[in-house]
């Protein structure tokens, strides 16, 4: 049984990760541009596959993984260049770091925040685009459903490519030529798992290694964020 000394410090994290989240959530209603953009960024590139490859379903059928998992992919990359850059310029990181508040709690609640915002919607709408390419029902789920894991990695990586530029006057394009490496091992996942399900190969191998690279970046990926922001803030 955990004495009330114990509980204290729980309670009192608890209530920092409520504020910080309010405080996430009324920046994200107040700039609702920030998580629109990607999302129509990601409509609108699909939507245009179409027009320029072919109107045959089921050629389309064949490049849909792919080009859904690319156009989510940068998506996920447009939303990134401002993650912290706003905070950092307001000074709110460097109250993150002064505060007794642990700094890994505050960039979780924001990194979690924006992946709802953005890569949960993109798994939400995927299935209408991916039935509009040609996708059977079938690969449609499977599609979605990897986009979770997927987007997830994607958000955190990405986090820490903001973090390690936040303090750059120009990072956006080095944010991209950092991060687009890395992205290629969760595209080709991704992108290969729904044709695994199209030749009716066993598919749940690279879904639960998905999952695995989804618990890895969780575990990890906070501590390496507020690891390259606390740098950014020691350098200033």
């Amino acid at each position: 049984m955990s004495s009330p000394d114990a509980a204290q410090p729980l309670m009192s994290l608890w209530q920092s990760a409520c504020y910080a989240l309010q405080r996430e959530w009324r920046l994200c209603c107040r700039q609702r541009s920030e998580w629109l953009q990607p999302l129509a960024f990601f409509i609108v590139v699909i939507a245009l596959f179409p027009l320029g490859l072919s109107g045959d379903l089921a050629a389309l059928r064949v490049f849909a993984p792919g080009i859904i998992w690319v156009a989510a992919l940068l998506a996920v990359l447009l939303s990134l260049d401002r993650l912290f850059r706003d905070d950092y310029l307001d000074g709110v990181i460097e109250q993150w770091v002064l505060s007794p508040q642990p700094l890994v709690l505050s960039v979780t609640v924001k990194v979690m925040l924006h992946w709802c915002l953005n890569g949960c919607l993109l798994a939400l709408i995927s299935p209408l685009l991916g039935v509009m390419l040609g996708l059977s029902w079938q690969e449609v789920a499977v599609l979605a459903c990897s986009l979770v894991p997927g987007s997830f990695v994607l958000a955190w990586i990405g986090a820490i490519g903001a973090a390690l530029t936040v303090s750059l006057p120009r990072g956006g394009v080095l944010l991209s030529l950092l991060m687009l490496p890395l992205y290629v091992p969760v595209l080709i996942f991704g992108a290969g798992l729904v044709r695994m399900v199209a030749l009716g190969l066993p598919w749940w191998p690279v879904m639960a290694l998905l999952g695995g690279l989804m618990a890895t970046a969780l575990l990890m990926a906070p501590w390496v964020v507020a690891y390259a922001l606390r740098l950014n803030i020691s350098t200033q």
